[in-house]
């Protein structure tokens, strides 16, 4: 069995598997469409001699993590033909994407996994949930009258949709820095309906929202808005729907607090847990973190598990100096008397603790995190409050 790339004489046989594996039926003209968007560099098989046995694909990303864009790959496409199944194929170009990840700059990866427990096998951790709300129309926010205006746009507009999705999706780790071709390629063609910006007083583009009303019900697949004025006159524009859809169905983000607007509040409410997520270069990723500064350098050190990616497992002395400069250095042994200050944990729970899914004082009494209750103290000083989402699907 070899590792290789999946290369055009392979496309078919690639567009096959996926098609067996998603259970997706494909007319001719979208078999032709997805070959004008196939890059061969991204996708990977497991072959044996020419024929393709499994693949996944590597999308070179960014992702927002307290700020900060960071290069993500991004898991895909992972299928298997049934015959060649659990005889470690996926483990292998699970093990060899990460491989991949590192050597292109990749400090992290995620994916949405058919099954949680598969993928933290091999050291991706949840992410995020999101609140699913479906809300009848006669439960909705109240209309308010807010300054500025709402336009509905003829066409999307890619320019003006980024520049006020990218300042929301600042607030959130875990939320993809979009290009303009995932603008075209992804959201356009998968978030098909209507489109309308609010704008402030001033003109200036504060939130939008994406949706499409069918059956009497309205769909919104994205509501963005940068401050509490924008989403009030958001909601009143989905409320002036009332008389098209009597139900409307949305998610957002876990600490979303739409139910505060509600003179109502028993609305139907879903936590789903959605995408999971890995640290692929330990070392490289604390690197680039933004950590918050205690004004004097401390260090804390630590032991990672990561049987995967054997770079990550090991003896490590994370220091955070008086600027919030984080460096995570491999170190042989600890003496003896520093043994009772150290931690331990996996590469599973780091994740969780570094994007903010879980804070580490949660993680410690779930006996995730292990060790010094100081060196747990000196985590929680250090790692940025913050909440995870994301709105995008690959």
């Amino acid at each position: 069995m070899e590792i290789r790339n999946v290369t055009e004489q392979h496309y078919n046989d690639s567009l096959d598997l996926s098609a067996f594996a998603f259970q997706i039926a494909m007319s001719e003209e979208e078999r032709a469409s997805r070959r004008e968007q196939f890059k061969p560099d991204g996708k990977w098989g497991a072959f044996e001699g020419d024929k393709l046995l499994a693949q996944l694909t590597l999308l070179p990303l960014q992702v927002y993590i307290n700020g900060r864009k960071f290069a993500m790959g991004g898991l895909a496409g992972v299928a298997t033909w049934p015959e060649y199944r659990r005889q470690g194929l996926v483990s292998k170009l699970l093990r060899h994407s990460l491989q991949t990840m590192r050597d292109e700059g990749q400090t992290v990866s995620m994916l949405h996994p058919f099954e949680f427990y598969f993928y933290r096998k091999y050291g991706w951790e949840l992410l995020t949930e999101y609140r699913k709300y479906t809300i009848a129309s006669y439960l909705l926010p109240a209309r308010v009258q807010e300054p500025g205006a709402i336009e509905r746009l003829a066409r999307p507009d890619t320019e003006l949709l980024s520049s006020v999705y990218e300042r929301y999706a600042q607030r959130y780790n875990g939320m993809l820095s979009r290009s303009a071709d995932w603008w075209e390629e992804r959201i356009y063609v998968r978030k098909k309906g209507q489109t309308a910006v609010y704008r402030s007083e001033d003109g200036q583009p504060q939130g939008y929202i994406i949706y499409d009303v069918k059956e009497h019900v309205m769909t919104i697949h994205e509501l963005v808005h940068e401050n509490e004025t924008a989403r009030r006159a958001l909601w009143t524009f989905i409320a002036n729907h009332d008389s098209m859809a009597k139900e409307f169905a949305l998610i957002a983000p876990v600490d979303d607090d739409l139910v505060l607007l509600l003179d109502n509040p028993r609305v139907k409410q879903e936590i789903v847990p959605y995408f999971m997520t890995r640290i692929v270069d330990s070392e490289a990723f604390v690197a680039q973190y933004a950590f918050v500064s205690t004004g004097d350098p401390q260090e804390v050190d630590i032991r990672v598990h990561d049987r995967d990616a054997e770079w990550n497992d090991g003896l490590f002395r994370l220091r955070v100096d008086e600027q919030g400069r984080g460096t995570l250095t491999r170190i042989a042994a600890l003496p003896e008397a520093d043994k009772a200050n150290a931690l331990e944990c996996d590469i599973q729970t780091l994740a969780s603790m570094m994007f903010g899914y879980r804070r580490p004082a949660r993680l410690f009494q779930l006996g995730k995190l292990k060790g010094s209750e100081q060196g747990v103290q000196r985590l929680e000083q250090w790692i940025p409050a913050a909440h995870t989402f994301l709105y995008d699907f690959f």
